[in-house]
């Protein structure tokens, strides 16, 4: 794999069991995305973007092609080391948030952290650092039921950028969201992209996100119709 390119699918087939047969999500799909990229896999629900955002997170295995991803080819890796290479260089915003509701907004950036084993001292200063970095630093001490839906999902952002993550995967972001909380995280996440170099691969449907990325891969029933780079 060149030394640029961040992810690389082959072949890609997904298929799933329905009734005595099977669906197939994703059909013979090849891929390439370079580091540094702010790219979104688009198109309607059940075109298999999800999917393919799943497999290049090691969150799924595919029923046929290889997958590589930072260098690894996923399917040498076991449960556990899967876990570890997702735990040491990818983050993940998914539309839910997934914040856990009985921790601060710092313990629930700080929570990546305390997985690598970082020190407190270290763990204090990236935690501030990351939500500085999308404008909630003041909201530090504040539980989820505290937070607006746009400040829960810049926590989720903060989250995921917390230890500076070669690759972000973000799972429809702004799916709960108005138009002006949306277009403050697409901002958020454009200026990390820019400043820290980190690959973002969005699945999305929503025009507010396809408006910012610079490469659009759609998919249909499974199947890359386009890719384009603005």
């Amino acid at each position: 794999m060149d030394k640029s390119t961040l992810i690389k699918t082959q072949g890609l087939v997904k298929r799933y069991p329905v009734g005595g047969g099977h669906f197939t999500a994703l059909k013979g799909l090849d891929l390439n995305v370079n580091s540094g990229e702010f790219v979104g896999l688009v198109g309607p629900s059940g075109s298999g973007k999800t999917t393919l955002l799943n497999i290049i997170g090691a969150l799924d295995a595919p029923s046929e092609g290889t997958v590589e991803v930072l260098g690894k080819d996923l399917a040498t890796l076991s449960g556990a080391q899967a876990a570890k290479h997702r735990s040491a260089f990818m983050g993940f915003i998914f539309q839910t948030y997934n914040l856990l509701p009985v921790y601060t907004a710092f313990e629930n950036v700080e929570f990546p952290l305390l997985l690598l084993g970082k020190s407190t001292e270290e763990r204090k200063q990236l935690v501030m650092q990351a939500l500085d970095w999308v404008g909630i630093a003041d909201k530090a001490d504040s539980r989820p039921k505290m937070l607006s839906g746009g400040e829960s999902q810049r926590v989720a952002i903060a989250r995921a950028m917390v230890k500076q993550p070669k690759l972000v995967l973000a799972d429809e972001p702004t799916a709960n969201l108005d138009a002006k909380n949306s277009h403050h995280i697409l901002e958020t996440m454009v200026k990390l992209n820019k400043e820290l170099g980190t690959t973002f691969v969005f699945a999305t449907h929503d025009e507010k996100v396809i408006s910012y990325l610079h490469r659009k891969v759609t998919l249909v029933d499974g199947s890359i119709q386009s890719d384009e780079t603005s």
